[in-house]
């Protein structure tokens, strides 16, 4: 089966109220004790609860997981991560790796067919990392495919890839989705209709999109791996998390991440239980405070560090996740091998807060309770996606906590739209609360190398640093697990230090899915690993389409 899981790197997870899944899971409830007796059946429909519409279906362009959830069911890479986060081919059935790490020979699957009826070929991995290359292509993840030297596709099912040095991820950076030649050679992407109306290979096929209210896939009978069971999937996009809990209670919805509050205490009715399995475990994703180095104030260190000795963390990951998650400190995972459990930590001391600011000159100089320096107040704007409660409940108390030391700080939630095309994407902010997914491998370049600061690009806060420059590119250069640990070690003792992030918590991802779902099966990538085998059984089925 496949992992959705969109390379390279990471992912913008601004839309989900639902954290990302990963680590082994810890369900509160139970579908397998009559499984035996039920046999896998096709139909039925699932419905998936979406905080935020998608942007682009084209996954070249596309940065947000609403997109990306929806192309990861309608295309395919030519490998992926499997159920116990390995990496094992899809498109491609087999790869050799040359003894200098530079080569790579992929042989393709036969058989396959795009979603238009047209044979899918090595043409179309070879067209895919020139689309990702072409300067016109204003995409946020060429970096990894500009360290190929030259790539080849000597027959239709043979793909090679030569490095000049090794790419520490190489491997699994194929597992980008595979684009159609067919439909997009000598088209400006930006303007192809499959952005609206993807074709893919995939297990689903595209049907319909009604902006703002629903996206429609269907199960491709012709998929390689067989028809999915489940026919039909629709996500509908509700911006408020609470009118969709409503809707999953109602049975509107089947499939949505709770929020704490929902899954510690609004779930817990025999009724809810009856009607649904629900799922905890670490997520594979971290929320954060980042600071817009473009702005003035927060081009000084010691600014950064006292706003995060002004937060308690574990205030966070207690008032807001009722203690379902866990502190961070740095842009991975606890417990996964690139986390340095070292790094220098900013417990919540408020005195030092003010002394660090004092020390850069900022000071009550009029008695008026505000910091303030040659005559300007210590005041900014955190803005955060509309649709997320965390964030909107975590920027209502780092105001609350900055106050406390003086300094005036504004909410300002914005619709997802928006606060990308307006805020995000030119950098036009002070600071957000954002989040993103984490992947497996540590290959951090994309979202903080200097050269990654452009419009749209991932490092939109303009952090630069030199030494993290050189540490990220030695990183991705070197396959000794060991020696990279220690690059990668560094390289967050430079974040903590510098503070560019406030790093605040590793939540806990909370799904749920209505009990006539069967097959769901647990493993350390999640519960979606393995979606194109959940089923319903025939009596249970809810919907003829």
């Amino acid at each position: 089966m496949r992992l959705s899981v969109i390379l390279p790197l990471f992912l913008l997870v601004f839309l989900c109220g639902c954290q990302q899944d990963n680590a082994t899971p810890v369900p509160s409830a139970s579908n397998v004790a009559d499984e035996g007796s039920l046999a896998p059946v096709h139909g039925d429909t699932i419905l998936q609860g979406a905080i935020g519409d998608a942007s682009n279906l084209l996954p070249v362009l596309a940065a947000d997981s609403a997109s990306s959830d929806i192309n990861g069911l309608v295309y395919n890479g030519l490998v992926r991560y499997d159920k116990n986060l390995e990496v094992e081919g899809d498109l491609a059935e087999s790869w050799e790796i040359s003894p200098d790490n530079l080569t790579f020979t992929f042989h393709l699957r036969r058989g396959i067919s795009w979603h238009d009826g047209q044979p899918f070929t090595s043409a179309d991995a070879l067209f895919t990392y020139q689309l990702y290359i072409d300067p016109k292509t204003p995409t946020a993840y060429a970096e990894r495919y500009r360290q190929v030297a030259r790539a080849e596709a000597p027959d239709p099912y043979t793909f090679v890839v030569h490095y000049d040095q090794p790419l520490a991820p190489a491997l699994i950076s194929w597992s980008i989705p595979i684009h159609p030649k067919h439909l997009l050679e000598g088209v400006d992407v930006t303007k192809s209709p499959l952005s609206r109306s993807p074709i893919g290979t995939g297990p689903y096929r595209f049907v319909e999109w009604k902006a703002g209210e629903k996206i429609v896939l269907e199960s491709n009978k012709d998929y390689y791996e067989g028809e999915p069971f489940i026919r039909r999937v629709v996500y509908r996009i509700i911006p408020d998390q609470a009118t969709m809990f409503l809707e999953l209670q109602s049975g509107g919805i089947d499939h949505m991440g709770l929020n704490p509050i929902q899954f510690s205490t609004q779930t817990a009715t025999p009724n809810f239980r009856r009607n649904f399995n629900k799922f905890r475990y670490p997520a594979f994703a971290y929320t954060y405070l980042g600071y817009n180095q473009r702005r003035p104030m927060f081009q000084d260190k010691r600014v950064r560090q006292a706003l995060t000795h002004a937060i308690n963390k574990q205030e966070l990951v207690d008032g807001v996740l009722l203690g379902l998650g866990q502190e961070a400190n740095g842009p991975y995972k606890p417990g996964t091998w690139p986390f340095n459990e070292t790094v220098k930590r900013y417990p919540h001391d408020p005195q030092k807060a003010k002394k660090l600011l004092a020390d850069a000159g900022w000071e009550d100089h009029d008695g008026d309770g505000i910091l303030d320096k040659d005559g300007k107040p210590l005041a900014f704007t955190i803005v955060t996606n509309q649709g997320n409660e965390q964030r909107i409940k975590c920027g209502e108390i780092l105001q609350q906590r900055f106050r406390e030391i003086g300094v005036v700080v504004k909410l300002r939630v914005i619709e997802w739209a928006s606060f990308l095309k307006e805020f995000i994407n030119p950098g036009d902010f002070d600071a957000t609360i954002l989040g993103w997914t984490v992947p497996s491998d540590p290959d951090s370049y994309n979202v903080w190398h200097s050269s990654k600061t452009g419009v749209g690009q991932l490092n939109f806060i303009n952090f630069k640093n030199p030494e993290v420059d050189e540490l990220l590119e030695k990183g991705r250069r070197t396959l000794d697990q060991a020696k990279r640990k220690q690059y990668y070690d560094r390289f967050q003792e430079i974040l903590a230090e510098e503070q560019p992030y406030t790093f605040l918590y590793v939540p806990d991802s909370l799904p749920v899915v209505a009990k006539r779902f069967h097959g769901i099966e647990e493993a350390p990538s999640g519960i979606m690993h393995n979606f194109i085998k959940w089923y319903v059984p025939k009596g249970q089925q809810k919907y003829l389409r």
